[in-house]
């Protein structure tokens, strides 16, 4: 997805995923790609932003923080969790609430 998400009017809830990638991170992008197409399979899911260029910034948009919940606990999404340290060597979480876009 090359394209800034198209968000509905706030307040809505940004899950901010950073990462530095270990230089042997075989799987990592077939993952990424799958866990995308599940969160966006997901009720509650806005949109999504991301790039790669050294950092990794992802950015999901949510409707709730019970949405955020329920796709951080998502089965399959647990199993991806259970890899982050083969793949990466720092990351970081962030969750905010939008009040404001322009």
């Amino acid at each position: 997805m090359n394209q800034i998400a198209t968000t509905p009017k706030p307040p809505y809830y940004a899950v901010i995923f950073t990462s530095f990638l270990h230089d042997e991170a075989d799987g990592y992008a077939e993952a990424a790609q799958y866990a995308l197409s599940l969160a966006m399979k997901q009720p509650g899911f806005l949109g999504y932003e991301g790039v790669r260029a050294g950092m990794g910034i992802s950015v999901s948009y949510w409707d709730s923080l019970e949405a955020i919940r329920a796709w951080k606990e998502h089965p399959e999404h647990r199993l991806l969790q259970q890899k982050e340290q083969l793949w990466f060597r720092e990351s970081k979480i962030r969750i905010c609430k939008v009040e404001r876009d322009y």
